[in-house]
Protein backbone atom coordinates (compact mmCIF):
# COMPACT_ATOMS: atom_id res chain seq x y z
CA UNK A 1 0.00 0.00 0.00
CA UNK A 2 2.45 2.29 1.06
CA UNK A 3 3.97 1.84 -2.80
CA UNK A 4 0.82 3.02 -4.46
CA UNK A 5 0.30 5.94 -1.98
CA UNK A 6 3.61 6.96 -3.49
CA UNK A 7 2.50 7.18 -6.52
CA UNK A 8 -0.30 9.88 -5.77
CA UNK A 9 -0.48 13.42 -5.83
CA UNK A 10 -2.67 14.45 -2.36
CA UNK A 11 -2.68 18.66 -2.04
CA UNK A 12 -1.27 20.59 0.82
CA UNK A 13 -4.13 19.11 3.07
CA UNK A 14 -3.82 15.51 2.46
CA UNK A 15 -6.87 15.08 -0.03
CA UNK A 16 -6.88 13.58 -3.21
CA UNK A 17 -10.92 14.14 -5.36
CA UNK A 18 -12.11 10.78 -5.79
CA UNK A 19 -15.11 10.26 -8.72
CA UNK A 20 -17.55 8.08 -7.97
CA UNK A 21 -18.86 6.20 -10.91
CA UNK A 22 -21.46 3.23 -11.41
CA UNK A 23 -19.06 0.35 -12.98
CA UNK A 24 -22.73 -1.27 -14.39
CA UNK A 25 -24.34 2.12 -16.06
CA UNK A 26 -20.98 4.00 -16.31
CA UNK A 27 -23.27 6.97 -14.63
CA UNK A 28 -20.97 9.13 -12.51
CA UNK A 29 -22.27 9.13 -9.68
CA UNK A 30 -20.72 11.89 -6.99
CA UNK A 31 -17.52 13.71 -6.54
CA UNK A 32 -15.98 13.73 -2.79
CA UNK A 33 -12.56 13.57 -1.27
CA UNK A 34 -9.96 10.80 -0.05
CA UNK A 35 -6.92 11.07 2.23
CA UNK A 36 -4.75 8.04 2.67
CA UNK A 37 -6.45 6.62 5.81
CA UNK A 38 -9.49 6.70 4.09
CA UNK A 39 -8.26 5.18 0.77
CA UNK A 40 -6.70 2.16 2.47
CA UNK A 41 -10.40 1.59 4.43
CA UNK A 42 -12.08 1.65 0.90
CA UNK A 43 -9.63 -0.56 -0.46
CA UNK A 44 -10.02 -3.01 3.03
CA UNK A 45 -13.72 -2.57 3.16
CA UNK A 46 -14.63 -2.16 -0.13
CA UNK A 47 -17.37 0.32 0.89
CA UNK A 48 -16.24 3.91 -0.32
CA UNK A 49 -15.25 5.75 2.41
CA UNK A 50 -13.91 9.41 2.51
CA UNK A 51 -12.71 13.00 4.23
CA UNK A 52 -15.41 14.90 5.15
CA UNK A 53 -13.85 18.49 3.97
CA UNK A 54 -17.15 20.06 6.27
CA UNK A 55 -16.98 17.79 9.11
CA UNK A 56 -13.39 17.18 9.08
CA UNK A 57 -13.89 13.79 9.81
CA UNK A 58 -13.88 9.68 8.45
CA UNK A 59 -17.10 9.31 6.36
CA UNK A 60 -18.26 6.05 5.26
CA UNK A 61 -20.91 6.63 2.29
CA UNK A 62 -24.46 5.51 3.35
CA UNK A 63 -23.15 4.98 7.02
CA UNK A 64 -26.57 6.86 8.03
CA UNK A 65 -28.80 6.42 5.18
CA UNK A 66 -27.66 2.74 3.87
CA UNK A 67 -26.84 4.03 0.65
CA UNK A 68 -23.27 1.98 0.25
CA UNK A 69 -21.00 2.49 -2.36
CA UNK A 70 -19.50 -1.30 -2.68
CA UNK A 71 -16.33 -0.62 -4.57
CA UNK A 72 -15.41 -2.96 -7.43
CA UNK A 73 -12.05 -1.33 -8.42
CA UNK A 74 -10.26 1.88 -7.94
CA UNK A 75 -8.46 3.61 -10.73
CA UNK A 76 -5.82 6.09 -10.83
CA UNK A 77 -5.39 8.90 -13.28
CA UNK A 78 -2.08 9.66 -15.53
CA UNK A 79 -1.09 12.61 -13.14
CA UNK A 80 -1.71 10.60 -10.10
CA UNK A 81 -3.94 13.63 -8.89
CA UNK A 82 -7.67 11.94 -8.83
CA UNK A 83 -8.86 8.65 -8.58
CA UNK A 84 -11.97 6.83 -9.69
CA UNK A 85 -14.11 4.79 -7.54
CA UNK A 86 -16.09 1.97 -9.51
CA UNK A 87 -18.70 0.94 -7.15
CA UNK A 88 -21.88 -1.08 -7.42
CA UNK A 89 -24.54 1.16 -5.15
CA UNK A 90 -27.01 0.13 -3.14
CA UNK A 91 -28.95 2.86 -3.54
CA UNK A 92 -29.08 6.63 -4.27
CA UNK A 93 -25.79 8.46 -4.31
CA UNK A 94 -27.59 12.25 -3.52
CA UNK A 95 -28.50 13.08 -0.24
CA UNK A 96 -31.54 14.84 -2.55
CA UNK A 97 -32.86 11.07 -2.77
CA UNK A 98 -31.78 11.35 -6.47
CA UNK A 99 -29.48 8.24 -8.15
CA UNK A 100 -26.63 10.78 -8.87
CA UNK A 101 -25.46 14.05 -7.70
CA UNK A 102 -25.29 15.17 -11.06
CA UNK A 103 -29.14 15.42 -11.63
CA UNK A 104 -28.71 18.74 -13.12
CA UNK A 105 -27.87 20.25 -16.51
CA UNK A 106 -26.90 24.48 -17.85
CA UNK A 107 -29.60 24.71 -20.07
CA UNK A 108 -28.92 28.30 -21.40
CA UNK A 109 -28.84 30.97 -18.42
CA UNK A 110 -30.80 28.54 -15.94
CA UNK A 111 -30.11 25.09 -14.30
CA UNK A 112 -32.69 22.04 -15.14
CA UNK A 113 -33.47 18.61 -14.21
CA UNK A 114 -31.40 16.63 -16.43
CA UNK A 115 -34.42 13.66 -16.45
CA UNK A 116 -33.02 11.66 -19.60
CA UNK A 117 -32.45 8.52 -19.03
CA UNK A 118 -29.77 5.70 -21.02
CA UNK A 119 -31.01 2.46 -22.32
CA UNK A 120 -29.24 0.68 -19.45
CA UNK A 121 -30.60 2.85 -16.88
CA UNK A 122 -34.31 1.86 -17.89
CA UNK A 123 -33.29 -1.82 -17.85
CA UNK A 124 -31.90 -1.35 -14.33
CA UNK A 125 -35.03 0.22 -13.13
CA UNK A 126 -37.50 -2.08 -14.54
CA UNK A 127 -35.29 -4.89 -12.73
CA UNK A 128 -35.33 -3.24 -9.45
CA UNK A 129 -39.01 -2.85 -9.91
CA UNK A 130 -39.26 -6.55 -10.36
CA UNK A 131 -36.76 -7.21 -7.36
CA UNK A 132 -39.07 -5.23 -5.16
CA UNK A 133 -42.14 -7.29 -6.27
CA UNK A 134 -40.19 -10.57 -5.34
CA UNK A 135 -39.67 -9.04 -1.89
CA UNK A 136 -42.36 -6.98 -1.58
CA UNK A 137 -46.02 -8.89 -3.17
CA UNK A 138 -48.25 -6.64 -4.39
CA UNK A 139 -52.02 -7.43 -5.11
CA UNK A 140 -52.72 -7.27 -8.43
CA UNK A 141 -49.33 -7.68 -9.65
CA UNK A 142 -48.81 -9.16 -13.22
CA UNK A 143 -45.17 -9.72 -11.91
CA UNK A 144 -45.98 -11.82 -8.64
CA UNK A 145 -48.80 -13.28 -10.46
CA UNK A 146 -45.66 -14.76 -12.69
CA UNK A 147 -43.82 -15.63 -9.20
CA UNK A 148 -46.29 -17.21 -7.68
CA UNK A 149 -46.82 -19.51 -10.32
CA UNK A 150 -43.07 -20.45 -10.76
CA UNK A 151 -40.69 -21.60 -12.72
CA UNK A 152 -42.93 -23.18 -15.29
CA UNK A 153 -44.77 -20.46 -16.30
CA UNK A 154 -41.85 -18.03 -16.33
CA UNK A 155 -40.32 -20.37 -18.60
CA UNK A 156 -43.99 -20.67 -21.27
CA UNK A 157 -44.10 -17.10 -21.01
CA UNK A 158 -40.34 -16.68 -22.56
CA UNK A 159 -41.11 -19.24 -24.93
CA UNK A 160 -44.01 -17.54 -26.26
CA UNK A 161 -43.02 -14.18 -26.24
CA UNK A 162 -40.02 -15.36 -28.33
CA UNK A 163 -41.74 -16.97 -30.88
CA UNK A 164 -43.85 -13.50 -30.89
CA UNK A 165 -40.41 -12.14 -31.51
CA UNK A 166 -39.31 -14.32 -34.23
CA UNK A 167 -42.90 -13.44 -35.99
CA UNK A 168 -42.46 -9.89 -35.71
CA UNK A 169 -39.03 -9.86 -37.11
CA UNK A 170 -40.60 -11.97 -40.10
CA UNK A 171 -42.84 -9.08 -41.02
CA UNK A 172 -40.28 -6.29 -40.46
CA UNK A 173 -42.67 -4.56 -38.61
CA UNK A 174 -40.55 -1.83 -36.59
CA UNK A 175 -43.38 -1.41 -34.03
CA UNK A 176 -44.62 -4.49 -33.18
CA UNK A 177 -40.85 -5.42 -32.99
CA UNK A 178 -40.51 -3.31 -30.50
CA UNK A 179 -43.60 -3.90 -28.36
CA UNK A 180 -42.57 -7.82 -28.61
CA UNK A 181 -39.47 -8.06 -27.90
CA UNK A 182 -39.83 -5.36 -24.58
CA UNK A 183 -41.99 -8.13 -23.43
CA UNK A 184 -39.53 -10.57 -24.29
CA UNK A 185 -36.75 -8.94 -21.95
CA UNK A 186 -39.33 -8.44 -19.30
CA UNK A 187 -39.82 -11.82 -19.05
CA UNK A 188 -36.25 -12.66 -19.09
CA UNK A 189 -35.84 -10.09 -16.55
CA UNK A 190 -38.54 -11.76 -14.13
CA UNK A 191 -36.66 -15.62 -15.12
CA UNK A 192 -33.33 -13.41 -13.66
CA UNK A 193 -34.71 -12.77 -10.70
CA UNK A 194 -36.55 -15.63 -9.74
CA UNK A 195 -32.68 -17.36 -10.40
CA UNK A 196 -31.84 -14.85 -8.23
CA UNK A 197 -29.34 -13.62 -10.86
CA UNK A 198 -29.33 -10.17 -12.31
CA UNK A 199 -28.62 -8.07 -15.78
CA UNK A 200 -25.13 -7.84 -14.31
CA UNK A 201 -24.48 -11.71 -14.88
CA UNK A 202 -25.25 -11.45 -18.34
CA UNK A 203 -23.30 -8.41 -18.99
CA UNK A 204 -20.16 -10.11 -17.32
CA UNK A 205 -20.85 -13.33 -19.58
CA UNK A 206 -20.79 -10.62 -22.62
CA UNK A 207 -17.97 -8.50 -22.03
CA UNK A 208 -15.85 -11.79 -21.36
CA UNK A 209 -17.01 -12.97 -24.87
Amino acid sequence: MENILKELKFDEKGLIPAVVQDVTTKEILMVAYMNAETLKMTLETKRATFWSRSRQEIWVKGGTSGNYMNVENVKIDCDGDCLVVLVRPDGPACHTGNRSCFFRKIDGDKLTEDTSRTGVDVFLAEFATIEDRKRNPEDGSYTNYLFNKGEDKILKKIGEEAAEVVIAGKNRDKDEIKYETADLLYHLAVMLADNDMTWDDIFEEIANR
